[in-house]
């Protein structure tokens, strides 16, 4: 089994890139915001959530890109450590959907919960094979990592949004600073650490 959102492009990046962000701050630890404005971004292409983002969907340019990033940042701060827990990624989402709801008068209704990353890998799996299947990305929070070869995802926010059924195995498709990557969740998912992230499941 296989499956990938159809994902969206920004001037021929695949998704939303950390690096354009001229802001010190949010180039050095805005990937939570930047995870936030990509789903958002995703949503606003649904009926009834283009609320969600407040420039030209239709024409996504990294200049509306930068100035969203900066409206989302009060919401899901950068802060010394990093937004290094997954509830702290709800809560600010959360509050910038409240918002959005109150400021242009409309009723979008977008849950999370969050799969601690203590879980077993097969419930991981089970989560993005399912969040995929339902046609939403997965906001995926690494911290530590034994393996260097993440070193690029280490204390990272990024997306998942597809994956490939492996022996024993889920190959992930993941969105960050621009690219798809695939990636082994198994390997991923084994940190070697126990100050761990998790995953956020959108409902």
């Amino acid at each position: 089994m296989k499956r990938e959102l159809d994902y969206f492009t920004i001037e021929g990046a695949f998704g939303g890139n950390q690096e354009w962000f001229t802001n010190v701050v949010m180039y050095i630890g805005g990937c939570g915001a930047a995870t936030a404005c990509d789903s958002c971004i995703y949503f606003a292409g649904r009926p009834g959530m283009r609320e969600l983002y407040p420039y030209d969907h239709d024409r996504l340019t990294v200049g509306d890109y930068k100035k969203f990033s900066q409206i989302m940042k009060p919401y899901i701060r950068p802060r010394a450590g990093g937004v290094k827990k997954p509830e702290w990624y709800v809560d600010g989402l959360s509050c910038y959907i409240h918002d959005v709801n109150v400021e242009k008068g409309c009723d979008i209704k977008l849950g999370m919960d969050v799969l601690p990353g203590s879980r077993p890998f097969k419930e991981a799996a089970h989560v993005i094979r399912h969040q995929i299947d339902a046609g939403y990305p997965v906001p995926y929070l690494m911290l530590r990592h034994k393996n260097q070869k993440f070193k690029d995802f280490i204390w990272h926010w990024f997306l998942v949004v597809g994956y490939e059924e492996k022996e024993d195995d889920l190959e992930i498709v993941t969105a960050t600073y621009g690219e798809a990557t695939r990636i082994s969740l198994r390997e991923l998912w084994d940190t070697g650490h126990e100050e761990k992230g998790g995953l956020i499941v959108y409902k």
